[in-house]
């Protein structure tokens, strides 16, 4: 099994993203995870609620994820963005369904009491910021549906133990998705050619790294990478063979970062 996570880049391939997955679906079983962050942003400036992030003490960034910006999240994700995909899908003769996190407790996710935050030099605490890490995968309902020939499309957000609707790390929730599943690859697509020795340079792409080493690569990863990192570390030790990260925008950007055109961890 194979589980395919979309960015949420402007400039994804999402046509070539599902023409590939309709040719990997001959040979077995795909499913699928996608964000949608540039579209949220454009709908969340558009209502006079802008996107605001926060910065952790060890430097990765996230979402402030507030109640009016959980309301944001439901429109662009689970409707916008999950329908135009399951209907790309379709287009190419793929049984796909959409779901979220919540639906049928997907992902299951402990809500984080508080989040702590750097800004302007010193650590707050932020307590009314919706995330959670998803912990448990409902694996029963996905299988119901991947043995009855579905191609579950899946998104955020996730649903607390509390059952509150929570924001979580998409890199984190595959990984934890993956070991449900006992996926043996995970195929991760966004704006870049892969992780990059130098961020302004497309060339500088590092073609493999071992996964006991993939620590070391933290230097190389700028903003949201370190979630990647961090993501592909989880999955790995959850089972994956092997992470393979690609460029999102090419054509037939699958069957691509599948070749080694990206960065593979393994």
């Amino acid at each position: 099994m194979i589980i395919v996570k979309i960015g949420g880049g402007k400039n994804i391939n999402i046509d070539g993203i599902c023409q590939d997955i309709a040719f990997l679906l001959e040979k077995e079983q795909v499913v699928v995870v996608h964000g949608a962050s540039e579209t949220r942003d454009e709908i969340a400036q558009k209502l006079g609620i802008p996107t605001k992030t926060i910065t952790s003490p060890s430097g990765v960034s996230s979402v402030y994820t507030d109640k009016a910006a959980i309301d944001v999240f439901l429109m662009v994700y689970c409707g916008l963005q999950n329908k135009k995909i399951v209907a790309n899908l379709l287009k190419h003769n793929v049984n796909a369904i959409g779901l979220s996190g919540v639906d049928g407790k997907l992902w299951q996710a402990k809500r984080k009491d508080v989040v702590y935050a750097v800004e302007d030099g010193k650590t707050k605490i932020v307590r009314d910021n919706f995330t959670g890490r998803v912990e448990k995968v409902n694996a029963d309902l996905l299988w119901l549906l991947l043995n009855n020939n579905y191609v579950p499309v899946l998104c955020p957000p996730a649903i607390s133990l509390q059952n509150e609707i929570v924001n979580t790390d998409n890199d984190l929730a595959v990984a934890v998705l993956a070991g449900a599943l006992k996926s043996d690859k995970v195929v991760s697509l966004f704006e870049a050619a892969g992780l990059l020795k130098n961020v302004h340079d497309e060339k500088s792409v590092i073609r493999k790294i071992k996964k006991g080493e993939l620590e070391e690569y933290l230097q190389f990863a700028k903003g949201r990478m370190k979630k990647k990192i961090l993501g592909a570390q989880k999955a790995l030790a959850n089972g994956v063979s092997a992470v393979y990260w690609g460029d999102g925008r090419v054509e037939h950007p699958v069957l691509k970062a599948l070749k080694g055109k990206g960065t593979v961890i393994s």
